[in-house]
């Protein structure tokens, strides 16, 4: 009821909607903002129909850890690399050969599909390769939104408004790959990210950008300076390892959705999909609050906010029965993610010098999809031996207590970002030192 309240008043504030929307004023984030909603609407589509033929195919829970822990893993151990190269090459062009790649793996997989020549193999090496080339994707997406947006007092919305349409194609993307499996097959899904590639690659094509600055270190010097650089900063370090946390615990409940569906709630692919796109919705509601802040301040406390609310969400929904209530507390627990996820995003790029953008960016890829990797293959083996509703039940609990010590260390966090904002404007207290160098 509150958040309907808020979200009233938030429709009726005709300054904080012309607010919410002010980075699509730079032309060029505009057109790459269109065409990345419409490419991430592929994606989803396509997550929720491998996550559907994996356990058609074999029935094992153990199998869906696997394949979405495979689609994330390489985050962990290419994104340190991945950021390097970021620095140090032209982000457009490399988008562009990102996004072919992906866009010949898309039709790949559904032409197998189509000709059933697909095995549980075929989907767990696509997967793995799918996660490499996302290892260079995340942190270029978030790269490149510096780029478009030229005036630093737009970023923080910019952010936000990715965040949105990330979460505007998770809502509609569940149900309509729902919607496509129960009428066709798993093939079409994967076609539609095909198509959803095309778009994507001529924005792309069409964009230009201004001279953008490299980094001039070596290959080493440059792993060198991004390690020394978040061990010395203590927001930094303390924003990933929250991020890190809320993904290991909580992002696994998506690839044990398709057991959810038919095991617990006696439902099919459009039962999967609504479960997921009711995780969106509340990401969607969160996305649009997060739009509307005038600034980056108070959102540390959001993050503590979202893990706990979260954890809450997660640990009632393991425990729900009825369908109904399991959406009610996916639409919190998207919320919540979002919260915590989206703020720290936020606040990383907000405090982070350019020249180390792309390194620490591809880091903070790793602690949130690494994480989730590792989470997801953990509650994959948690479920094959206690059942899916036990295992997020004790991950869940784990969160919990991890956000009450979040919690504690929240005026720490504080105390360190207080004299970064003032340094950049953002706040009025007087700097008494500088954290990020």
């Amino acid at each position: 009821m509150v958040l309907a309240i808020r979200l009233f008043h938030y429709c009726l504030d005709v300054k904080n909607r012309a607010h919410a929307w002010r980075a699509l004023h730079h032309a060029n984030y505009r057109v790459y903002f269109a065409g990345q909603a419409i490419s991430i609407l592929g994606n989803w589509v396509q997550q929720v129909a491998l996550g559907w033929l994996v356990y058609r195919l074999t029935g094992s829970a153990m199998l869906l850890g696997v394949t979405a822990f495979l689609t994330q893993i390489p985050q962990l151990v290419v994104a340190p690399v991945a950021g390097i190269i970021i620095d140090r090459s032209n982000i457009r062009r490399l988008m562009i050969l990102i996004q072919f790649s992906m866009f010949l793996l898309a039709v790949l997989l559904a032409l197998i599909t189509y000709f059933d020549w697909i095995q549980p193999w075929h989907i767990l090496l696509v997967a793995a390769f799918f996660g490499i080339l996302n290892s260079f994707d995340v942190p270029l997406r978030h790269a490149f939104t510096s780029q478009l947006v030229t005036d630093r007092q737009d970023l923080p919305n910019a952010i936000a408004l990715n965040s949105l349409f990330f979460n505007i194609a998770r809502f509609i993307g569940p149900p309509l790959a729902g919607l496509t499996l129960s009428l066709t097959s798993e093939a079409l899904c994967f076609a539609l990210n095909g198509v959803s590639f095309l778009v994507i690659l001529v924005v792309m094509m069409s964009l230009k950008t201004g001279a953008q600055r490299h980094s001039q270190a070596t290959f080493r010097e440059a792993m060198q300076e991004g390690v020394k650089f978040i061990r010395g900063s203590v927001p930094v370090r303390l924003l990933l390892i929250q991020v890190a946390v809320l993904n290991f615990l909580a992002a696994n409940y998506i690839p044990l959705m398709p057991a959810f569906a038919r095991e617990i709630f006696h439902g099919g692919p459009n039962m999967l999909g609504t479960l997921l796109g009711c995780a969106g919705a509340g990401a969607l509601c969160c996305s649009l609050s997060l739009a509307a802040r005038p600034s980056v301040r108070g959102l540390s406390g959001a993050i503590t906010q979202g893990c706990l609310l979260t954890g809450l969400a997660l640990l009632a929904f393991a425990l729900s029965s009825a369908a109904w209530l399991g959406g009610i507390m996916l639409f919190l627990l998207g919320f919540g993610m979002v919260n915590g996820n989206a703020s720290s995003n936020t606040i990383l790029q907000t405090i982070l010098p350019e020249h180390l953008r792309g390194r620490v960016l591809a880091i903070y890829s790793a602690a949130n999809l690494g994480a989730a990797a590792l989470g997801s293959l953990l509650s994959g083996a948690l479920a094959e031996h206690l059942g899916p509703a036990l295992a997020l039940a004790v991950l869940a609990a784990i969160l919990i207590c991890a956000s009450l010590y979040f919690y504690s260390r929240l005026e720490w966090l504080r105390m360190y970002l207080r004299p970064i904002y003032a340094s950049q404007g953002i706040t009025r207290q007087k700097p008494r030192g500088q954290e990020i160098k």
